[in-house]
């Protein structure tokens, strides 16, 4: 888990974002989206941001988690976490909305660490949505979940509004 220019004891932690930390978190939006302008069409704002409509929904609607990751308290990523899955439908699962890690720690099992961690702090059942044109996050997606419940999950393939994608479901233990 550690980066190359971490020492051992490297400390990954996922901190609940507070309201003012919005953002904190809307600045780490910006960076995500436009990693992710790659492989989905996102629209650049007249204001020259990407903007994320929905983040403001993390602090108004129950069922919604922002967090944010810290690597040795500096900043190294963030997940959303919803109730509710968009692709299926299903109003029970837990959503991986959106999952972002710093390129400096990517490759590293930063990322990996993180999404355990944010599995293991919701148990039930999941749903990983990722683009199929996505490979290197379709990667990741395998081997993390596979990791966490100690067998592979084969991704169903789903088309929604037009755009392919694999879909992940599997269950988070209680501890």
């Amino acid at each position: 888990m550690n980066h190359p220019n971490e020492p051992e004891s490297a400390r990954l932690e996922l901190i609940p974002a507070a309201s003012d930390q919005e953002q904190v978190l809307a600045n780490l939006l910006e960076l995500y989206s436009h990693d992710f302008s790659e492989f989905y069409d996102v629209e650049l704002g007249a204001d020259g941001r990407f903007g994320y409509r929905d983040l403001p929904l993390y602090w108004s609607e129950p069922g919604r988690h922002p967090f944010l990751a810290t690597l040795n308290d500096k900043l190294a990523g963030f997940a959303l976490v919803k109730q509710g899955s968009t692709i299926s439908d299903n109003r029970t699962v837990w959503d991986m909305a959106e999952f972002f890690v710093m390129r400096a720690y990517r490759r590293h099992g930063i990322g990996t660490a993180l999404a355990h961690q944010v599995w293991r702090r919701f148990p039930g059942a999941w749903q990983v949505r990722v683009m199929r044109s996505n490979r290197h996050a379709c990667s990741f997606w395998r081997a993390a979940i596979r990791q966490f419940i100690g067998r592979s999950v084969r991704p169903v393939r789903v088309e929604k509004n037009g755009e392919p994608w694999n879909v992940f479901t599997f269950v988070s233990p209680s501890q």
